[in-house]
């Protein structure tokens, strides 16, 4: 980290997932180990062989939302909106002080509204362009992820984006977030990733033959394929000084990221390019590989992609590699979401000093040779945890956290000027 950066930290958490709403929730499904798994009910399965995922329930936008018609807001954007909401209640930020900063608001997603263009093209097919629903028209362009946020909670002086790189979109934008925050061209971030499930994606991936008949099983031998989920996380990033000034919690500081695209296969990762995404976040972190404690791995429960990942880990870490657990065990495949849902697994294990298991564990298999804590959560004293998130086209990101224990006296100090 250069001189003119400075450090960022979280200090709010945003979740709204098939095993939890809200930070609490969320924390006590990881630890349990909960799956997420059950049938899916948001769009017509008949047709298919089977049919489970890992469905958002009990989810009300109206208790979250305040300021926008939900009429306006596709599903994923609720999912949003309502965990950009949490995730300022739960740093304790005054919506009136943030209309006084520069901020940023970067969205990670795979799908975007795909919801209601399932919808739509359903309509046209069966009924002709002119039946299409007009509102569900207005509210499929996929910037409504970000913007919806802003317009929610009033910021008018932020940029808002939303990242567009499927898998790892999560990660692109925090790692957007700790740049715009750590240069200082942002005083605040809320970063993550949203989407809802849909049709159109459960489909392709069905056809590919990589859904999962009834449960995900990472790293196992007998392993499946996917879970398709659904689901949004959004974190709040700031600089230390400004979280320390006013005595916000600090769950983890963000010690730098990696990005890169190698394209080398529309849906297959690439070994190398993995590796090589890992070692950048890693530089970029200055952080050691034997200093890492925890990988939070992509983990999709395909075949394919964990011997790669795993093999990627090993090249980069060695024989002996971190724990690797994949909370999509829990969770399913949320797209756009897995990786800043991870995010924020990777902030409450180091805070909570546990590690999440992987679940659905029965037979490891000799070509993903980890210890992936099957089935039980753990308790260990973390340090820096990694996450990964990897995606269709050989979009990667990897983001580093690391434990925050205090500032030093001169940082106390100048926080208290």
């Amino acid at each position: 980290m250069s001189a003119q950066q400075g450090r960022v930290v979280l200090t709010g958490l945003g979740v709204v997932s098939s095993i939890g709403l809200g930070v609490t929730e969320f924390l006590a499904g990881l630890r349990a180990g909960r799956s997420g798994a059950k049938p899916i009910s948001v769009f017509e399965t008949s047709g298919y062989s089977h049919s489970t995922g890992c469905e958002v329930t009990g989810f009300d936008p109206d208790r979250w939302i305040d300021n926008l018609p939900l009429g306006q807001l596709g599903r994923a954007t609720q999912f949003s909106v309502a965990a950009a909401r949490m995730a300022l209640q739960d740093a304790g930020l005054d919506p009136q002080r943030l209309r006084e900063q520069r901020g940023l608001i970067s969205i990670g997603t795979t799908d975007g509204e795909s919801y209601d263009l399932d919808q739509l093209v359903e309509a046209d097919i069966g009924l002709g362009a002119e039946k299409m629903d007009p509102e569900a028209a207005r509210r499929v362009p996929a910037g409504r992820l970000s913007v919806a946020i802003a317009q929610e909670l009033g910021l008018s002086d932020v940029e808002a984006v939303t990242v567009p790189t499927a898998c790892a979109a999560g990660n692109y934008a925090i790692g957007y977030g700790f740049d715009a925050v750590s240069s200082g061209e942002a005083d605040f971030a809320f970063c993550g990733g949203a989407d809802a499930m849909c049709r159109k994606t459960f489909t392709g991936f069905y056809r590919l033959g990589t859904i999962a008949p009834h449960r995900c099983q990472p790293f196992d031998i007998d392993r499946k394929g996917i879970l398709t989920g659904e689901g949004a996380g959004v974190l709040v990033l700031e600089r230390l000084e400004s979280a320390v000034a006013r005595g916000a919690h600090i769950y983890a500081e963000v010690l730098g990221y990696g990005l890169n695209c190698d394209a080398y296969h529309q849906v297959a990762p690439n070994q190398a390019s993995v590796a090589r995404c890992m070692e950048r976040a890693l530089e970029n972190s200055g952080v050691a590989p034997e200093q890492v404690d925890l990988i939070s791995a992509h983990g999709t429960g395909t075949k394919a992609n964990d011997v790669t990942e795993v093999g990627a880990i090993r090249q980069v870490f060695g024989g002996v590699p971190p724990r690797t657990v994949s909370m999509k065990s829990m969770l399913g495949h949320s797209m756009g979401a897995a990786s800043a849902l991870g995010a924020i697994g990777c902030a409450l294990a180091i805070d909570n000093r546990f590690v999440p298991p992987t679940i659905n564990h029965v037979t490891p298999d000799p070509a993903c040779d980890v210890d992936c804590v099957p089935n039980q959560a753990i308790e260990a004293d973390l340090k820096v945890v990694q996450n990964n998130g990897l995606a269709f086209g050989g979009n990667n990101a990897v983001v580093l956290f690391g434990r925050y224990d205090g500032a030093d006296t001169e940082e106390k100090e100048q926080a208290l000027c």
